[in-house]
């Protein structure tokens, strides 16, 4: 082979290089299940989709590292095991849970719930558990106290006023009025009463006392002595009913009964009885002394003698054969006959003095 020859085949060879290398580069084909993840390295694969993966995103959504993944958005329906967040959580939407427990719940929306709120006793204790409302000068309290059990609040209690309290759906106190269940009361202070009615025992300051057993009113006593009872230290005035359908009133005690105007004494009846009049005495009507009953024709019955201007004046048979007497006392014959004399006259004061008859009665 000449030179020649060797020239004309490498200008071949190189002819067919620069077409080979000018030319598109032939499509591989990759079977079925041939390509190895070992393949591939670096580079973006557009598209992909496998069984359990669809990427159709057009930029990148998904990193992931070595401690996790980052991933801007999730849509997921159902997570089947325990989730721990460590951060924030912001939920823009509903949350339906059949338990939830956490240390502190700070909200400024709405609650609302379908089920009652519910404290649990920790350690078998309830005390304390309930709503705090803090931030402000103090820490305000609605909440559960033992010893004895009961709902405690820091705060007033304030209803609208057409609202009532109520217990065992009783009204048991309302803006105006205490229910009719309320009968025991240990009211210190009340204002202006209006148509009060007691029934009952009553103390008033421990001075005006009244007994329902015995239908008795005291005052000063809580151990009346009649229907009306008046007593001051030892002293007791009464007003009381007898066993004749009367009404007596005095003083109980062994004191003097005065009544008085103008704060001065008019009549006074004393310790033994005897009854003083300082002024005049005026009767209207007839009057009877020492005698229960006596005729209405006559101004003046008395059933012993009668002193007039210092003069006794009294009736007998005959003249006194005892007794004291003073000129001019006289006795009136009680069996007076013809020829006989109306009485006897005292000439002489004495015991029983000197007495002259007079008054003859003719024949």
């Amino acid at each position: 082979m000449s030179i020649q020859d060797i020239r004309s085949g490498l200008t071949a060879l190189s002819e067919a290089i620069d077409t080979l290398q000018s030319a598109p580069a032939p499509k591989v084909e990759i079977l079925d299940r041939e390509l190895s993840g070992n393949k591939i390295n670096g580079g973006m694969i557009t598209n992909f989709k496998s069984v359990g993966i669809v990427d159709e995103a057009n930029k990148t959504a998904l990193t992931v590292h070595n401690d996790g993944i980052t991933v801007k958005a999730i849509n997921v329906q159902q997570i089947n095991n325990e989730l721990t967040i460590n951060g924030n959580l912001d939920v823009n939407g509903h949350i339906h849970a059949t338990s939830l427990h956490v240390d502190e719940v700070s909200a400024d929306i709405r609650n609302e719930r379908t089920s009652s709120l519910e404290f649990r006793a920790e350690n078998g204790e309830l005390n304390g558990k309930g709503l705090i409302w803090s931030g402000e000068d103090y820490t305000k309290q609605l909440v559960y106290r033992n010893t004895p059990n009961r709902i405690w609040s820091s705060e007033d209690i304030d209803l609208n006023r057409e609202k009532v309290y109520r217990i065992d759906n009783l009204a048991v106190l309302t803006l105006e009025s205490l229910g009719n269940s309320v009968v025991n009361s240990n009211l210190q202070t009340v204002g202006t009463l209006q148509g009060l009615h007691v029934e009952g025992r009553m103390n008033i300051d421990n001075f005006v006392y009244w007994d329902s057993d015995s239908e008795r009113l005291g005052i000063g006593t809580d151990s009346p002595n009649g229907m009306l009872s008046v007593k001051n230290i030892d002293h007791e005035f009464v007003i009381d009913n007898t066993e004749d359908k009367k009404f007596k009133l005095g003083t109980w005690t062994t004191s003097a009964l005065q009544l008085i105007t103008d704060d001065t004494t008019r009549l006074e009846i004393g310790t033994d009885g005897n009854i003083a009049v300082t002024n005049n005495f005026s009767v209207q009507g007839n009057l009877g002394i020492g005698v229960k009953n006596f005729s209405s024709d006559v101004s003046l019955t008395t059933s012993g003698p009668v002193r007039l201007q210092n003069k006794k004046f009294e009736t007998g048979s005959s003249i006194p054969n005892s007794g004291s007497y003073v000129k001019g006392d006289i006795v009136w014959n009680t069996n007076p006959q013809p020829t006989g004399f109306v009485g006897w006259i005292c000439v002489r004061a004495g015991t029983p003095g000197d007495w002259k008859p007079f008054g003859q009665i003719i024949n």
